[in-house]
């Protein structure tokens, strides 16, 4: 007699068919191409989420970079004076300061630029 598993199948391809739902064409209707395309959504997941802390990390510094060249400094020279004057900000803070608070932004230019004078 021939075994076919069919409850177990049949769940397993409901629970692949739910992850898949929303897909165009045969990537959501059929079973080879549905798994496939998955488990290629899943190394770009994976994949993605470290390469955001990248993308975020170069978007701060162009951010900070834009606001100092307005000041008259370089990033370079900005990050090394906050080294020298002691300021313990991250570059998150520091792109976020430059974006909504211009006036507190600029006090640590000034404190950078007394830092790196001295």
């Amino acid at each position: 007699m021939r075994t076919t598993s069919a409850v177990p199948r049949n769940r397993r391809k409901k629970r692949l068919f739910q992850k898949v739902k929303g897909y165009r064409g045969g990537r959501r209707k059929l079973l080879r191409t549905a798994t496939e395309t998955l488990v290629r959504s899943g190394v770009y997941a994976f994949r993605d989420r470290r390469r955001r802390k990248r993308d975020f990390r170069r978007l701060w510094i162009i951010r900070i970079n834009a606001a100092v060249r307005e000041q008259g400094l370089r990033y370079g020279e900005f990050i090394n004076g906050l080294a020298k004057a002691n300021i313990e900000l991250d570059r998150k803070s520091l792109a976020e300061m430059a974006v909504n608070d211009a006036a507190g932004f600029n006090a640590v230019v000034e404190k950078v630029k007394a830092a790196l004078a001295a």
